[in-house]
């Protein structure tokens, strides 16, 4: 065997250990008695430690030493990109450090699901600034000397900085504002009212799962407080949620989730339980979800086929036609939730995120100042005080778990959504047609052809790029949005 055969062998085993860790997670969100999360995270942190070893096993650098990439094909030398990347990043940070992460990072999610029941910030700030202090830590070993959260970014979108995020939010942010403003100056629409038997949603959401292409010989829905999609390859599973009074909830968490659960199924079966076998970057990835949920799921034509779902499941829910559940599904109101917000304002909620964590990783914020910095800004963005901190700084997941420099993906895979929908209404001019009758097959085919395919293949940018025939900018999500929301509240 070659070097470059004994590296991807041993790079696959490492790929399934991944996969086992990953399966740990979701039953942590899913499955696992409460009193199970001591005894969780040690588990997590002796996976995280065995992983570690093997993503800095001084093989690796031999292997890559000896391995001449000009000899390697297009797939060949992505591997090696990915597993070069990879050894470069781990052996940066000490392995001590890597457990201390993992171990305190798998606790502190369960005193931060606490401390938000008991809405009490204060109670989680500790744990908090020690995930911080952690992660700072970890950013510097990155960064040798550079920017810290570029190097904590490079983690969920390589290629990408703070420096051009803000120069792009900062383009966005006035646009959406000034819609936003004019829409509350407008006739408002009417939100969903009554109940809807939770049973009954799940039910018709399994249904929009298969009609968006989900497999479920190789996946599975489950319920959890946070949505989310977990695994790749052979075994990738989604979750949901349901609430009695807000049935949309469920059907657009699952539809969202069905992206990125699609993008890890339709990945090449060459790559599966290889660096190239996972969507290439978080922005990519986000991008799948939002095209799903938003540009298809929430399309004027997709609703109007949903309107009858809907009445099959419910019988008359108020509603009285397709285009009042148009406008109903694409409501912009107020709200405190980020995965909750409409289409419209939820970069809002990103751009307030992306803002705080800089200033938390460079230490111009202290976590003291947090609960007080997250609401003032929400209140100048949104128009109206945060109540409760479950409703502001405690309501998302991922800070406690120490994924600093995940949020702003979320915006730039929205800005990459809105290229790659673009492009395929380019390329599917008889779309709406087809998603009128419930049939997502022409999206979900050009998606999967253009971007799902190839895995981590390419570069973040360059998938999005060969998919859409330019580079990515906000442009193209700015324009939909504008066209979308001024022709449903006639402004």
């Amino acid at each position: 065997m070659t070097a470059y055969d004994d590296l991807m062998e041993f790079n696959r085993d490492t790929q399934a250990l991944g996969q086992v860790a990953g399966r740990l997670g979701w039953d942590q969100e899913t499955m696992m008695p409460r009193g199970a999360a001591p005894q969780r995270a040690e588990e997590m942190a002796a996976m995280e430690s065995i992983l570690h070893a093997r993503r800095i096993d001084p093989r690796v650098g031999d292997w890559l030493s000896a391995i001449d990439d000009k000899t390697l094909d297009e797939v060949g030398r992505a591997n090696m990109r990915h597993i070069r990347r990879s050894f470069e990043r781990t052996s940066k940070v000490p392995a001590a450090l890597a457990t201390r992460i993992a171990k305190l990072t798998s606790a502190s999610q369960g005193i931060w699901a606490e401390a938000r029941a008991d809405n009490d910030f204060k109670a989680f700030a500790p744990t908090l600034a020690e995930v911080i202090m952690l992660k700072r830590e970890e950013g510097q070993a990155l960064a040798a000397g550079g920017d810290v959260y570029d190097a904590m970014l490079a983690d969920y979108e390589p290629g990408t900085t703070g420096a051009d995020l803000e120069a792009m939010f900062g383009s966005m942010r006035p646009v959406l504002s000034e819609l936003r403003a004019a829409i509350r100056e407008a006739k408002p629409v009417a939100p969903l009212s009554g109940e809807y038997d939770e049973g009954a949603q799940m039910k018709l959401t399994r249904q929009l799962a298969k009609t968006f292409g989900y497999d479920m010989t190789r996946g599975r829905v489950d319920k959890a407080v946070h949505p989310f999609s977990s695994g790749s390859g052979l075994d990738v599973r989604i979750t949901t949620r349901t609430n009695p009074i807000d049935p949309f909830n469920c059907f657009y968490s699952t539809i969202h989730e069905v992206g990125h659960a699609a993008y890890e199924q339709n990945i090449h079966a060459d790559h599966l339980l290889t660096p190239l076998g996972s969507g290439v970057s978080m922005g990519v990835h986000e991008s799948q979800s939002r095209i799903y949920e938003n540009q298809i799921g929430r399309s004027r034509a997709f609703t109007g086929w949903l309107f009858g779902q809907m009445k099959d499941a419910f019988g008359e829910f108020g509603v009285k036609d397709e285009d009042a559940f148009y406008a109903t599904v694409n409501r912009v109101g107020d709200g405190f939730i980020r995965t909750e917000a409409d289409e419209l304002q939820y970069n809002l909620h990103v751009l307030l995120r992306f803002d705080l964590e800089r200033a938390l990783m460079s230490g111009d914020l202290q976590v003291s100042e947090l609960e007080a910095a997250w609401n003032d800004r929400f209140e100048a963005d949104f128009g109206f005080a945060v109540d409760k901190p479950s409703n502001g700084v405690l309501q998302d997941v991922h800070w406690p778990v120490g994924l600093f420099g995940y949020f702003p993906t979320y915006s730039l895979g929205n800005v990459y959504a809105g290229c790659l929908n673009e492009a395929m209404r380019q390329a599917l001019p008889g779309l709406d047609a087809d998603l009128a009758a419930g049939d997502t097959s022409a999206a979900t085919t050009w998606l999967r052809e253009n971007v799902q395919t190839h895995g981590g293949l390419y570069e973040p940018r360059d998938v999005i790029e060969r998919a859409s025939g330019k580079a990515p900018d906000e442009a193209p999500l700015l324009a939909y949005l504008k066209e979308k929301f001024s022709g449903i509240y006639n402004i």
